[in-house]
């Protein structure tokens, strides 16, 4: 028998992912109480699964997302503010020559085609250069420099390139470590009294005197209770339909479509920090980001993915379709021996009925069932750079249920390690060197660009490298792994090095078996 809890939550959150996380850090700040539930690690799905850009979609102007562009162009600059630790302005460089040819199926090549049939297949330079027009001034950019031309004859960025290409346009937008994002969040929404709880599954929740009866498992140790809520917010990404027949049983119209985007990670193709944007023949484009300083990401792809239970992995036809668009533009050939890493994650995007996986919207819909008692809200769809927005508007839907709610509050306010001017990163860099004379530029900047201002905190009083203890491989010490597993819910090897950072890409299986020894021992007592 399950025991009971006898307090009433305001709102009980299924699903650890960005969306789930920011709604909880939005909520906890404005005084509800809140409970969150995520059935593996933080950002175990599609949130540790992205291109890892805050970016407005300069290719959804092409199917007339105007305003889904312009909320993510207003809040790329409200985000950098808010993380400039583990988010940062990047160079994006388009290639362009005459002959390139497109076979597209946009609202824009569609019109195009009818007014200037003898366009059809082409996205003309003046085309281009009106969709980088809108991009620099639909979002009212204040820290981001506009777009500028490039000659590729004679600009480094040319270098890497095949000679076909002589013209480029270079524009900006964000990286963003999406990963550390939703950790972020969900420690902002801890340290303001929400009660985060990690591998923990939600089995069923059944509406009972207008209360939520949400009955879940301690995955650990596979210990059942319930937990009572007055609203239920179901931020199950790729799971939410799932959620919404298996665990809840409401009645909804609105549906998910799955779409499986992947990505491949190669030995570094380039000597420059600008990242690339490449059009393909099929309409669509990829990007190629210099990535943990050796390496290259290449991606996304987009494919159907119908059933969530099914892990997204990047297959062999992707990984061939992914080298082959990039071989259309760089000199050397990208080939599957390039290739060190691959993931692929599962976007929950609204099913607006669109004709392919390339054209289903990127935006959000949000709808309350209040049918039957307590209400529900689903969440369907939704990308990185416009969570923010998302937890915002979500507040909005469900303000009726919470009188007296206080308003928005998270615009401008940064996430733990955050709080330093954009444009200090260097000199936090400096001074962490300054200060600990036995780190070298490379450790230094992987722990500020991790934690920020956190950095000194792991540190604290360390006069040599011995002093944090064990060391594990590529920087990775004792002292790190006591913070990621006593402030950022670490529960396993896996959690540690492939989403609070990426050093799994650099160390071996023995230093990983010692890392998870570790935590096992750690976790014991």
């Amino acid at each position: 028998m399950a025991q009971q809890t006898g307090q009433v939550t305001d709102l009980f959150i299924i699903g650890g992912g960005i969306n789930g996380c920011g709604i909880a850090r939005d909520a906890a700040g404005r005084g509800l109480s809140v409970t969150l539930a995520e059935m593996n690690d933080l950002a175990s799905a599609t949130s540790s699964a992205s291109t890892k850009l805050f970016h407005g979609g300069l290719r959804y102007l092409e199917y007339f997302e105007f305003r889904l562009v312009r909320e993510a162009l207003i809040e790329r600059e409200t985000l950098l503010r808010a993380m400039p630790h583990i988010s940062w302005p990047m160079r994006f460089v388009l290639p362009y020559h005459d002959g390139m040819r497109f076979d597209s199926d946009t609202p824009t090549s569609r019109l195009l085609s009818t007014v200037m049939p003898w366009m059809r297949g082409r996205r003309p330079a003046w085309l281009i250069r009106l969709g980088l027009f809108m991009y620099d001034h639909l979002g009212g950019r204040k820290i981001l420099p506009g777009t500028s031309a490039l000659n590729l004859r004679s600009a480094p960025e040319g270098v890497p390139l095949q000679n076909r290409f002589e013209t480029a346009y270079e524009y900006s937008d964000c990286w963003i470590e999406d990963s550390r994002l939703v950790v972020l969040n969900a420690r902002d929404a801890e340290a303001r009294g929400a009660d985060i709880l990690v591998r923990t599954e939600v089995l069923s929740a059944e509406r009972v005197d207008d209360v939520w009866h949400v009955t879940i498992r301690d995955n650990q140790n596979d210990e059942t209770r319930i937990v009572l809520a007055k609203m239920l917010i179901n931020a199950g990404g790729p799971w939410v339909g799932d959620i919404i027949q298996e665990k809840i049983h409401v009645n909804s119209r609105e549906g998910v479509r799955l779409v499986r985007g992947s990505h491949i990670v190669t030995h570094r193709l380039f000597n420059h920090d600008k990242c690339y944007f490449f059009q393909g023949e099929d309409g669509r484009i990829i990007f190629a980001i210099p990535y943990e300083r050796d390496f290259t990401l290449i991606g996304t792809t987009d494919q159907d993915h119908p059933d969530p239970s099914v892990p997204p992995v990047c297959t062999e036809s992707e990984q061939e379709y992914l080298c082959a668009f990039a071989s259309k533009y760089f000199e050397q050939p990208v080939t599957r021996e390039d290739i060190v890493w691959t993931y692929s994650g599962v976007r929950p995007l609204y099913d607006d009925g669109a004709s392919s996986a390339t054209a289903a919207t990127r935006d959000y819909t949000l709808k309350v069932n209040g049918l039957g008692g307590a209400p529900v809200l689903n969440v369907f769809g939704g990308k990185i750079t416009t969570y923010r927005r998302l937890a915002e508007s979500a507040l909005e839907k469900i303000a009726e249920y919470f009188p007296d709610l206080p308003g928005p509050w998270t615009a401008g306010v940064s996430l733990p390690g955050g709080d330093f001017p954009v444009s200090a990163v260097q000199d936090l860099i400096a001074g962490l060197e300054f200060d600990y004379a036995f780190l070298n530029r490379t450790w230094a900047e992987r722990l500020v660009r991790a934690y920020g201002t956190e950095a000194r905190a792991i540190l604290a009083d360390a006069k040599t490298a011995e002093d944090l203890g064990e060391e594990f491989g590529a920087t990775l010490t004792e002292r790190e792994m006591e913070w990621l597993v006593t402030k950022e819910y670490v529960r396993c090897a896996e959690d540690a090095i492939w989403r609070r950072n990426k050093l799994g890409l650099r160390l071996d299986a023995d230093q990983i078996a010692a890392i998870q020894r570790w935590i096992e021992k750690r976790l014991a007592h």
